[in-house]
């Protein structure tokens, strides 16, 4: 069963289950090991497919590799066009503008003198090639901005940047191809122009039509909720592949403005579309890095020589921040912004597919360095990769647009007690928000120092308005349980489970006031409802740090402490540990335990 007809050749579907292993595992330990996933990913298909020859991908699926490709490429492109909300491009808008449209043709023109000069191409390989590079890879970014935790502004620029060019450099390496094709007396101009303007035409149709008329279907009903996600990738496969039979590489352009439509369309089940589409479009980017790397072969590979390098630094080191910089000349961006995007430019599985593709086409037409567009492309992708996966936190901290030190904690609620729990997180240099929608709940919070939020966390403006890649834990303190458990459903699948919390609620006990494992928080505080904290808070209770170490215990601490409530453990430098439920706090050497204690309880205070 694993083996196919030819010796050693892999079942499909064992390369479906490698291919799925290898790009979920990968993505799992670079979590656990707090490495760039995309790294891992590339090395893993090296190893199964040059390395040690596991896996060819003409041996094993054959034709299926193209379709499968493109088909993931346009869900990620899709997904990546549901999260371009127009609104929430405020003071970006105007970098992203600059990037698409002044950038596109600077990129284009950059890269085509690099791979003239540098790489040695001929000028029409080398115009095709550059048209493709204007992608700056959506398919690498999204991991990339997820690991780096970068300032809003400058993540939305990469973010933007990199969905909305994908189909523009696909389509200008279309217009370069077309332009190639009449040099080589293959086509008219009058043609090639109608095969372009027709192409793309159809492309923005097919887009806004899909997009509209999804949206009318499920405003109005006419599709049932559990139908929702199977009619959406339904009609995302159909109109891609429409657009595509019509002009190749315009399908991008269909799904992209398709996504971006519904994106601003104001769907009341757009969140859970996207949570799916973000769903699929993680194990797609596994599979599809697993098997870009996997499919290169030792022949191709040896294309590659010193001309190779220049090209790749050259477009690293000078095309894509000359690009950048002259783009954004002019506008209010500060400097710091202006050169974290300069300096990021990752490429991913699109320039080495549609280079594939050109560089067949283009072989066959008698244009012989053509041959070397995949390898170029991979060494590219692979070098913009490993770099920017391991330099993009660090750069972005150098330059104050990353995060520095562990995430924060978002305090929803701001009684007494949420202010006293801030303050004592903040003293220990986490990064505290306190969010309530009541103006005058929040002047104790002000007055401490700590940041706040006027408003409900969940709103429009939150989600514009808070950098929530600097805080890695939400914490709903409020007196209203029903809106504690709302706050906490709701972020959970951007936060994770594991690090949203809550009060315990006033009445949870028994079948008709118990609720599902699916909604709330994790329960903290001892298991004290709001009342029972409010009280305590007014009988004198406060929040108490201590420090730890080889002469004081937490033995010691409980010894000394026998009424108090833990609350959190933070170590040296690191994030704070919420004790939930029944746990215990665990204590060690160097470890800062927060507590509610009684008046006058003993407590070592840092």
């Amino acid at each position: 069963m694993a083996l196919g007809t030819d010796s050693g050749a892999l079942d499909p579907v064992m390369v479906f289950a490698l291919v799925g292993a290898l790009g979920v595992g990968a993505q799992w330990l670079a979590w656990r090991l707090q490495m760039p996933a995309i790294v891992l990913m590339l090395a893993a298909g090296l190893i199964v497919g040059p390395g040690l020859g596991l896996f060819d991908s003409a041996r094993d699926i054959g034709p299926l590799m193209g379709p499968m490709v493109a088909i993931a490429v346009a869900v990620i492109l899709f997904e990546g066009g549901l999260s371009l909300n127009l609104h929430s491009l405020r003071d970006a808008a105007q970098g992203v503008w600059r990037l698409v449209l002044v950038g596109a043709p600077l990129g284009w023109l950059g890269s085509t003198l690099a791979l003239h000069y540098a790489a040695g191409l001929g000028w029409p390989v080398a115009a095709v090639f550059g048209g493709i590079m204007i992608v700056t890879g959506p398919t690498v970014i999204a991991p990339l901005l997820r690991q780096a935790r970068l300032a809003r502004r400058p993540a939305q620029l990469l973010q933007w940047e990199a969905i909305v060019n994908d189909p523009v450099g696909a389509l200008a390496a279309v217009l370069a191809f077309e332009v190639v094709l009449v040099i080589a007396a293959s086509e008219t101009v009058s043609g090639a122009a109608l095969s372009m303007v027709w192409g793309i035409a159809v492309a923005l149709v097919l887009g806004f039509g899909a997009g509209w008329g999804v949206t009318r279907a499920f405003r109005g009903g006419h599709v049932p909720e559990y139908m929702k996600v199977p009619v959406l990738f339904a009609l995302l496969l159909g109109v891609f592949a429409l657009a595509d039979s019509v002009l190749h590489e315009s399908g991008l352009l269909t799904v992209t403005v398709m996504g971006l439509y519904m994106a601003n369309a104001d769907l009341p089940s757009y969140a859970e579309l996207r949570r799916f589409k973000e769903h699929a479009t993680v194990l797609l980017v596994s599979g599809v890095f697993i098997l870009l790397a996997a499919s290169m072969d030792m022949e191709r590979l040896a294309l590659l020589d010193w001309r190779a390098g220049l090209f790749v630094a050259v477009t690293i080191l000078a095309v894509r921040p000359l690009t950048v910089l002259l783009s954004l000349l002019g506008t209010s961006l500060p400097m710091n912004e202006r050169l974290l995007v300069a300096l990021t430019g990752p490429r991913g599985v699109v320039l080495v597919a549609v280079a594939g593709l050109f560089g067949e086409r283009l072989v066959a037409l008698g244009f012989e360095d053509a041959a070397r567009l995949t390898p170029l492309a991979f060494a590219l992708v692979a070098a913009t990769v490993v770099l920017h996966g391991f330099a993009l936190a660090p750069l972005g901290r150098a330059l104050g647009l990353a995060q520095k030190g562990p995430p924060g904690v978002i305090v929803v609620g701001g009684s007494a007690f949420s202010v006293a729990l801030g303050q004592a997180l903040a003293k220990l240099d986490v990064p505290v928000l306190v969010s309530d929608p009541n103006h005058a709940r929040l002047r104790a919070a002000r007055e401490a120092g700590l940041r706040t939020f006027f408003g409900d966390i969940l709103s429009e403006a939150a989600e514009h308005g808070v950098e929530v890649m600097s805080f890695g834990q939400v914490v709903a303190l409020t007196g209203n349980d029903a809106y504690n458990t709302l706050v906490t459903s709701d972020l959970a699948p951007e936060f994770g489970r594991d690090n949203v919390y809550q009060l315990r609620r006033e009445r949870e006990e028994g079948a008709r006031h118990a609720l599902p494992a699916t909604l709330g928080g994790r329960r903290i505080a001892g298991g004290l409802d709001y009342q029972a904290l409010a009280r305590r808070m007014a009988e004198g209770w406060r929040v108490r740090t201590t420090r730890l170490g080889e002469d004081y215990t937490i033995e010691d601490w409980r010894a000394d402490n026998p009424d108090a409530v833990p609350l959190v453990e933070t170590g040296e430098g690191g994030a704070p540990r919420f004790i939930v439920g029944e746990d215990r706090a665990e204590g060690g050497a160097g470890v800062h335990i927060t507590a509610l204690a009684p008046p006058r309880a003993a407590a070592r205070a840092t």
